[in-house]
């Protein structure tokens, strides 16, 4: 896997949007914090526009993104938010571009379907908050000073209280994961990043439970459930729950996982959310769950210390 490098003060971070129209505030918004934080914001030409849900046609959305993956000058791409639409660019977004000049990719959601085009290439990639956080949060926010930190080269290590559904074990390896409507979707196809031995993170919204256990059953039946090493259940938003069967949608996953022997940790901040912390695609991870709490810690790896 390789790491993209820091950013240093000076360095270009694009930002764009690859899905979803944006209100051009939040843009300004982002493209202050990172002024503040010393680096040069570059808005791409159709990140304000707005066509129907997008903000621009296929070929528009594209032509920004694979600007910004070639530019030299440009050291990190920030999405300014998901919806939909990245998945439309990915038959036309070359592999080996992407990795023949490592930067990083920043957001959550819908941008899930980017990070698994990183990691396809085999380049790291930050699944965190967008331009929204950072307008509204601005650079005190502890999220974004999160994000800052592991563009400047520091992983994180987070703790949260334990949950009466977690099931207790250590898990390292690989960690990969996102919007599970999206990275269901991928399943099949030359982006589906739910190998083997991975500790998977999942999060939603305005998803109902049946829906989700529906996208479950397709990692059941088709073995990936049985092949992870760790699963974190990240937040399921705007839903209700219980639902009229009765389970909850952490009961739900829970039961979903009951055959398998891995550590399992519900309720990492991790969603469509306030506080929603940032995690390292295809960093190396150790998750320990005990009955005292859970533990995640990310750090850079070298390719033959996990499988890929």
């Amino acid at each position: 896997m390789i790491f993209p490098k820091p950013l240093r003060r000076g360095d270009k971070v694009a930002i764009l949007s690859p899905s979803s129209h944006i209100i051009p505030e939040r843009v300004d918004g982002a493209a202050s914090v990172l002024q503040e934080w010393g680096y040069e914001p570059v808005i791409c030409p159709h990140c304000k526009g707005h066509r129907g849900t997008y903000s621009g046609n296929v070929e528009e959305r594209l032509a920004d993104l694979l600007w910004a993956v070639g530019e030299p000058s440009v050291r990190a791409i920030l999405c300014s938010r998901g919806g939909y639409g990245a998945v439309q660019l990915l038959p036309s977004l070359p592999t080996e571009l992407i990795r023949r000049d490592p930067k990083w990719l920043i957001g959550f959601s819908d941008i899930s379907a980017l990070h698994a085009a990183w990691l396809r290439a085999g380049v790291a990639s930050l699944h965190s908050s967008m331009a929204k956080l950072l307008a509204e949060g601005g650079t005190a926010d502890p999220c974004s000073r999160l994000m800052l930190d592991v563009l400047q080269g520091r992983f994180p290590r987070y703790s949260i209280p334990s949950h009466p559904l977690n099931r207790h074990g250590q898990a390292t390896g690989m960690i990969v994961g996102g919007n599970l409507a999206v990275l269901s979707a991928l399943v099949s196809t030359p982006y589906d990043i739910l190998k083997p031995g991975r500790i998977l993170f999942i999060e939603d919204i305005n998803e109902e439970i049946y829906k989700v256990e529906r996208m479950l059953y397709t990692l059941l039946l088709n073995g990936t459930l049985a092949r992870l090493s760790g699963l974190i259940v990240g937040r399921f938003t705007g839903q209700h729950s219980p639902d009229r069967n009765g389970d909850t949608m952490e009961q739900m996953i829970s039961r979903m996982v009951a055959p398998f022997g891995y550590p399992v940790a519900i309720g990492l901040p991790i969603g469509h959310i306030d506080g929603n912390v940032p995690i390292v695609e295809g960093s190396y991870a150790t998750l320990t769950v005990t009955a005292s709490g859970t533990t995640l810690q990310l750090t850079t790896c070298t390719p033959a210390d996990f499988p890929q």
